[in-house]
């Protein structure tokens, strides 16, 4: 069986959108270059000038790691294994059917129970409703093919 990739998330990959988020992060990067380097007398104390410029900054780089396609959030189901990249700069966790001792399904998450006793959690929005449904089926797929005890658990709000 082949991999199957999902993302967890926007999943604008446009070649435009890649170039206009490289484009602004650089821009935000350079404000925050420009604040530091001509501005630096009114900003000596602890001062909201510092916490725009780390702003400006962290934010400048994520939007350049998210237009080189680094910061996707995904999983990715294969036979007997699920690679699961929750966090934009972490690498991806691969979790075997073996190491899985069961999987909850709940309305906006999916509880990963390891037979370590670690717990993974992926917490779905309500925005893209869509991938989420499918990402769910192939986790229910996954689970039937590689006999992992499951449980779908219904939330009342």
């Amino acid at each position: 069986m082949e991999t199957k990739h999902y993302t967890l998330g926007n999943n604008e990959n446009n070649r435009l959108i890649k170039i206009i988020r490289i484009l602004f992060g650089s821009t935000c990067i350079g404000i925050a270059g420009f604040w530091l380097i001509f501005n630096m007398k009114s900003i000596t104390g602890p001062g909201s000038g510092w916490v725009t410029v780390l702003f400006l900054s962290f934010f400048g780089f994520y939007q350049i790691w998210a237009g080189m396609g680094k910061a996707e959030r995904y999983i990715a189901v294969s036979d007997d294994t699920i690679n699961l990249k929750k966090f934009i700069f972490l690498p991806a966790k691969a979790m075997k059917a073996a190491d899985t001792q069961k999987i909850e399904f709940y309305p906006l998450k999916v509880t990963f129970i390891l037979k370590t006793g670690k717990v993974i959690i992926i917490r779905f929005g309500t925005t893209y409703y869509e991938s989420n449904e499918k990402v769910i089926d192939e986790l229910s797929a996954y689970v039937s093919r590689n006999n992992i005890a499951s449980q779908i658990i219904e939330e009342n709000i």
